[in-house]
């Protein structure tokens, strides 16, 4: 926003004088420089975009009979409530359920769009239905990103653009941590981020059933629902 101010900034300390932002005899520039401001903040407003995707399904082992699928969530932007323009992290199903509870507890009257529901059954194997899971997940994501209510929920922006896991977002959100949710996100990927979740998953963990397909668990370490 600072490097859009600039150049009215310069232009109103060059010597040009305020007369083109008067439109009225008398009026003065303090009055006419508020007009113009909002014009081109709601301009910014209008040509500001997100643009969300939900892809690349993964199976991800936990241990030799535990297993969850997890998605590449990428991100590109050129809006003033994220810090970072583009970004991709992979999330899991369960970590979807966990941020539509954080949302619903911030966003007090609003309706939140629901998720796909938990699927006992998903498998690689069977990507219709992993495809109709990636696009309720992206559909869910598209329609929060357009409320700036929750736009200011830290974790929304953990969970998009950090690798945090969830234990990590929640104490990193409540400032638990010793870095911030900038830094977090801005060091996403790194290794020298400290208490990195390399080795923890909050994921769904999945079950071989014996016949070929896997079974999503809700939680990990859960039994597997037969």
């Amino acid at each position: 926003m600072q490097g859009l101010k600039a150049p009215l900034l310069s232009h109103l300390q060059s010597g040009h004088r305020t007369a083109p932002l008067l439109s009225n005899v008398g009026e003065t520039p303090q009055r006419a420089f508020v007009p113009a401001m909002d014009a081109m903040l709601n301009n910014i407003a209008k040509n500001e975009f997100i643009s969300i995707c939900v892809r690349n399904p993964r199976l991800v082992k936990d241990d030799r009979w535990h297993s969850h699928i997890d998605y590449e969530i990428c991100l590109h932007t050129n809006s003033m409530c994220f810090r970072k323009k583009s970004s991709c992290v992979r999330r899991c199903y369960s970590e979807f359920v966990w941020l539509r509870h954080c949302l619903d507890q911030n966003a007090l009257i609003l309706d939140l769009p629901k998720l796909p529901p938990w699927n006992p059954f998903l498998s690689l194997r069977n990507m219709d239905s992993v495809l109709q899971r990636m696009k309720g997940m992206q559909d869910f994501l598209e329609i929060v990103l357009q409320v700036p209510l929750l736009l200011s929920d830290s974790r929304l922006h953990l969970f998009l653009q950090s690798d945090l896991n969830i234990r990590r977002m929640e104490r990193c959100a409540r400032g638990k941590t010793r870095y911030t949710v900038a830094e977090a996100i801005q060091r996403s990927g790194s290794r020298d981020l400290e208490e990195k979740a390399s080795s923890e998953s909050d994921c769904e963990s999945t079950s071989s059933s014996g016949f070929g397909a896997s079974v999503d668990a809700s939680l990990q370490g859960s039994p597997t629902p037969f």
